[in-house]
């Protein structure tokens, strides 16, 4: 089955959602408009369903193979690459100064969903490399940006971020890998680093590791790590490829899914020190690495809605051609298709509504994101950014945790056949695992709502989202419509229960930390769902009015009826999670740990 880009949904919500003929109006922005992101989009669907698309399921038969002189991708990957580059996709969000064509995040984020649908592991390559130009961007110097920039923004050089260590996972304060100062203003390196995506491959001439280490006599913890840029080869004063550095890459990890991708372990300064160059300020490090791990974090929920878009459509297209049983109404009267039975109906709808929502959540937050750089008002700059750091741990760990349902169902769609491998469907529900881990576990994502976006400012920002939400409640009652009343009604009851959360987590995080966070899982989950819930009650909206307008009707109803069954369906349980959240941390923290 060849994938089939959702062009229509992605420009439904570019439309009518993240409202991108505004953005024409913001400096930088001139070129962004609707017109563009149709072009680019339907370029990037060529190049994903005829490049990309037929080495996912080679990846993961022959995925990338390690020997002492490196790692090989797996074969087409290096040819996919080169046609990834040429055609200037790396550079699409970045700078045009460093090459880039310095296009919004609204565009980009489409972009980035194609790519994951079609082959998620050759897809991780340029989101490390972005990651890396972020970092750059922000806090390298002058000169580490005129050495390095250009050919990162140009994809011929990618990158990685190096955080996790052997003895540190997610506590960063634990790491260990050193830096020692020298003369010439570098640093040697040394240490091991581990997971590190596409950390040894042979798709460019070089690999730009952004490092976390502590300089000898930086204080403890978190306080005492720096950022520095360790190249795999050296880079000569004139810009070409000099000798190797002390960085060696001594093993690739066999792993549930993303196969093709090679996950490193690498060795930095085994025999002498690899040569590393400092990024901002020492002991700033952490800071900077967020930039990464920001932009990571937006990107992995994307991967989510791919992963989910990529099963849903394998799954719809055996359930239209899997003949078996007769109709239960009797419509029929032998065996049908299996799509004509009200369950495998729901599943898929199940699986539609959740990537449509999250989906609509993400590119509306790079809208925001997009707002919070280009707007030329610093109060409403200051407002979507506020917004954009709301949404981001929902776009991970919602959208994330949406595609393990997602991948699960589509193999149930296809019944004992999704539980072989030749049908695709299992590869989905391997490779999305994942996602609810690396770059932040759910856990990670939800301890982060809590305390840095929902504590910090004692819930204002969520409760003046729940005020827009509001908004859009009154705007579908006013329509004549039964499905916007409906929709209405499931929004107004998601959002009491989402302020009722909201309050309670304000009011006893600091007295009951274990109480609030006992539940601060399920409260990303219902923050998650009524924010996509929102959205898709914005999409009911546009749609029904774009029905009026004699648009695409058959595009249009359907969106209707799937931001119904979200409400109905979804929203229906916001009640269940609050109940959870604020009546039920007793039974959590109460039980010792020794009872286990």
């Amino acid at each position: 089955m060849s994938y089939v880009a959702p062009l229509k949904d992605m420009l439904f919500n570019i439309k009518h959602l993240a409202q991108i003929d505004n953005f024409a109006q913001m400096p930088g922005m001139e070129d962004a408009n609707l017109e563009t992101a149709g072009a680019i989009l339907e370029e990037a669907a060529k190049f994903c369903a005829q490049v990309l698309g037929p080495l996912n399921w080679e990846g993961d038969k022959n995925p990338a193979k390690w020997s002492k002189e490196g790692v090989s991708a797996t074969p087409g990957f290096q040819s996919a690459y080169q046609q990834y580059i040429e055609a200037g996709w790396q550079g699409l969000q970045h700078p045009v100064e460093f090459g880039g064509q310095g296009l919004p995040k609204t565009i980009g984020a489409g972009v980035g969903e194609m790519l994951n649908s079609s082959n998620m592991s050759f897809a991780l390559c340029p989101f490390l490399t972005d990651g890396a130009i972020e970092a750059l961007l922000t806090a390298g110097s002058d000169e580490l940006k005129k050495v390095y920039l250009e050919k990162l923004v140009s994809g011929q050089w990618s990158g990685t971020m190096n955080l996790t260590e052997p003895q540190a996972g997610s506590d960063l304060a634990a790491v260990r890998t050193r830096a020692q100062a020298q003369p010439d203003g570098s640093f040697k390196v040394f240490g091991t680093k581990i997971y590190i995506t596409w950390g040894e491959h042979d798709l460019t001439e070089n690999i730009i590791h952004l490092v976390l280490a502590r300089i000898d006599g930086a204080p403890p913890g978190i306080k005492g790590i720096s950022l520095f840029v360790v190249p795999k080869f050296l880079v000569n004063a004139d810009g070409s490829i000099g000798a190797r550095n002390d960085v060696h890459c001594v093993s690739i990890e066999h792993k549930l899914g993303i196969k093709a991708s090679p996950t490193a372990v690498l060795q930095y300064g085994d025999h002498g020190g690899a040569v590393g160059y400092l990024v901002g300020e020492e002991n700033k490090g952490l800071q900077y690495m967020f930039i990464m791990m920001n932009a990571a974090r937006y990107a992995v929920g994307v991967q989510g809605v791919a992963i989910a878009q990529a099963a849903y459509q394998r799954a719809v297209e055996y359930a239209r051609t899997r003949v078996q049983s007769r109709p239960v109404d009797g419509s029929l009267s032998g065996a049908g298709p299996i799509i004509l039975h009200p369950d495998v109906k729901r599943m898929l709808m199940t699986i539609r509504s959740h990537t449509e929502a999250c989906r609509a959540m993400s590119c509306v937050a790079a809208a925001a994101y997009d707002l919070s750089h280009h707007h030329p008002e610093s109060e409403v700059r200051a407002q979507n950014q506020a917004f954009y750091e709301f949404l981001v741990p929902l776009v991970k760990g919602y959208s994330t945790e949406m595609s393990l349902q997602a991948t699960s169902l589509a193999v149930q769609v296809h019944g004992g056949m999704g539980f072989i491998e030749e049908t695709g469907a299992a590869q989905y529900y391997r490779d999305a695992k994942i996602l609810t881990i690396y770059e932040g576990t759910t856990a990670i994502q939800a301890n982060d709502l809590v305390g840095r976006k929902t504590v910090r400012d004692g819930g204002q920002t969520a409760r003046a989202l729940a005020e827009r939400v509001r908004l859009t409640e009154t705007e579908l009652l006013a329509l004549d419509n039964a499905d916007a009343k409906a929709m209405a009604k499931r929004l107004a009851l998601a959002r009491q229960s989402f302020v009722a959360v909201v309050d309670y987590v304000a009011k006893q995080a600091g007295g009951e930390p274990n109480a609030v966070f006992a539940g601060s899982v399920p409260y990303l989950m219902l923050a998650g769902q009524f924010m996509a819930g929102w959205q898709m009650g914005r999409s009911m909206l546009a749609a029904l009015r774009a029905i009026d307008e004699e648009d695409d009707v058959a595009f249009m109803r359907a969106k209707v009826q799937t931001a119904r069954f979200y409400g109905d369906h979804v929203l229906s349980g916001a009640a269940a999670l609050r109940d959870a959240i604020v009546e039920g941390a007793d039974s959590i923290v109460a039980m010792p740990a020794e009872a286990f």
